[in-house]
């Protein structure tokens, strides 16, 4: 395997998009100005920009293992999805967050099974510190549904990760006066098929 299938993709890229939407390339290279965040996997199956059929420009999107929004934590350690956030919300003033989680999510299962459980370094020590994250999330899923349960978890991960933003002030005092509104979406691989989150009810619908 080699990047031989990227450069291709970028010959037809060359060929194609850029020839036919130069204005707006050269408008791109001024700045970026996105209205809306998104929060997803790292899971290749799941590239916002692909789901929502959003072109370059239209989306901020911040990608880790299991969509974690960590907690606000303040200034000790080293924090990219956090900076990420902090410059989406107060230097590109998005005025929408999505927190997306997805089915058959492997960060999830990981966290359900304690798959990396005291891994050292290299062999899955840095999952097991970042899913450290949503071990209480894990534990009630657990008590709740039986270790099994992906849909319930992949779904607790993006509650949890909204209450985490809301711990940011910045982005609190935001949602309060209007500026800024957050939503929980979890996406349905297999169908194809987007679910909305109702903070009010805590349940996930599709998108109709």
């Amino acid at each position: 395997m080699s990047i031989e299938p990227l450069l291709a993709g970028y010959k037809r890229f060359l060929a194609g998009d850029l020839g036919r939407h130069r204005a707006r390339w050269e408008r791109l290279a001024q700045g970026q100005s996105p209205k809306i965040m998104v929060i997803a996997c790292s899971d290749s199956r799941v590239d916002p920009a692909t789901i929502f059929d959003a072109g370059p420009g239209e989306i901020f999107a911040v990608r880790n293992v299991a969509n974690i929004v960590p907690p606000d934590l303040g200034e000790s350690g080293y924090h990219g999805v956090s900076a990420a956030i902090e410059f989406a919300v107060t230097q590109l003033e998005v005025s929408e967050i999505v927190v997306m989680g997805h089915g058959q999510c492997g960060g999830c299962g990981a966290a359900l099974s304690h798959h990396f459980d005291a891994a050292a370094p290299g062999a899955g020590g840095y999952i097991d510190r970042w899913l450290d994250l949503v071990a209480p999330v894990r534990d009630a899923v657990i008590a709740q549904h039986g270790a099994h349960a992906t849909t319930a978890m992949e779904q607790a991960v993006v509650r949890m990760s909204l209450d985490n933003l809301r711990s940011f002030p910045w982005i609190a005092q935001r949602e309060r006066d209007g500026r800024l509104q957050l939503h929980g979406a979890w996406f349905a691989i297999m169908q194809g098929e987007l679910h909305l989150l109702d903070e009010a009810s805590g349940a996930f619908a599709p998108v109709r």
